[in-house]
């Protein structure tokens, strides 16, 4: 028998999540911002919508979580009409927002005093992950209500781990945008080095992809990358956020990350060009801008 579960956040990501939560037998109630979207939901899976998280958390077990930013978060869990308004005693509320450390912890404070178990456990994979229900889920918490909302997060997740106390997932996501932004910026420079070369870009790649170069971003992006093709995927306004998250939290711990800063400048300039709805693999447009106004 399904789980009484709330979703709250229907973007780009949380829609096709709160879809597998359904598909999977869960009495969902979901609630987002723009009732359109909700709507939208309602029609293609049923169940039903609310019109504010204290309602959606009303009854619920579980409440997951999905926005933009701290401030949202705080508004939808915190706020007036929020989450922790309706939450009941014993409710887990699972948040997959990709936020600072802080405002996880400070969450969770909010919730424990209500007898609410908070996981910060944001998400990699992006938007096809969310859709193929194939997300790799890393979590900050207590080991029982991370153990008791494990089985529903498995409904789109491949991969699943709770890393530590509160904020720990957003720690490791953290980590996780570091060294993506690495990678794509190295090859970003491989591909413009290869086509400045002459080199077939395309034999490039698959020839060094079977080597110690191979990453997810050359297998998934790099023919995209060669045909200047951005219009899809992880963007750079979303990108820029979580490298601003990350930027913040090393100044506090005294880490030092120069790379990513410089390709945090990186991205400011594929703004520049009008590209802040760009998949993050666009750094290679700025290199191509470049090499023509060189």
């Amino acid at each position: 028998m399904g789980e009484r579960v709330a979703f709250v956040g229907l973007g780009v990501m949380g829609y096709p999540m709160a879809g597998h939560l359904a598909r999977a037998g869960h009495e969902v109630v979901v609630y987002n911002r723009t009732r359109d979207k909700s709507a939208r939901w309602v029609g293609e899976f049923g169940h039903r919508a609310v019109d504010t998280p204290a309602e959606a958390a009303k009854d619920a077990d579980y409440v997951f979580v999905c926005v933009g930013n701290d401030d949202d978060l705080r508004q939808v869990t915190t706020g007036r009409g929020g989450i922790l308004e309706g939450a009941n005693s014993g409710t887990v509320v699972v948040d997959h927002t990709t936020a600072s450390a802080n405002v996880a912890r400070e969450l969770e404070g909010a919730a424990r005093e209500r007898d609410v178990a908070f996981l910060d456990a944001p998400v990699s994979g992006g938007q096809a992950g969310a859709e193929n229900g194939v997300l790799t889920v890393m979590i900050g918490g207590q080991i029982e209500p991370f153990e008791r909302a494990a089985p529903l997060i498995d409904a789109y997740a491949r991969s699943t781990r709770l890393m530590g106390p509160s904020g720990s997932g957003q720690l490791t996501k953290m980590v996780n945008q570091i060294c993506v932004v690495g990678v794509v910026q190295g090859l970003a420079e491989g591909l413009h080095f290869a086509l400045a070369a002459g080199l077939d870009a395309q034999a490039a790649m698959e020839v060094i992809s079977k080597g110690a170069a191979q990453s997810w971003q050359m297998e998934n992006r790099y023919e995209t990358m060669v045909a200047g093709r951005y219009d899809f995927g992880f963007a750079v306004d979303w990108m820029r956020k979580d490298l601003g998250i990350a930027l913040e939290e090393a100044r506090r711990n005294g880490a030092h990350l120069p790379l990513t800063a410089l390709v945090d400048q990186f991205y400011s300039e594929v703004q520049a060009m009008g590209g802040n709805r760009w998949d993050s693999s666009s750094l290679m447009a700025r290199l191509e801008k470049s090499s023509e106004t060189g």
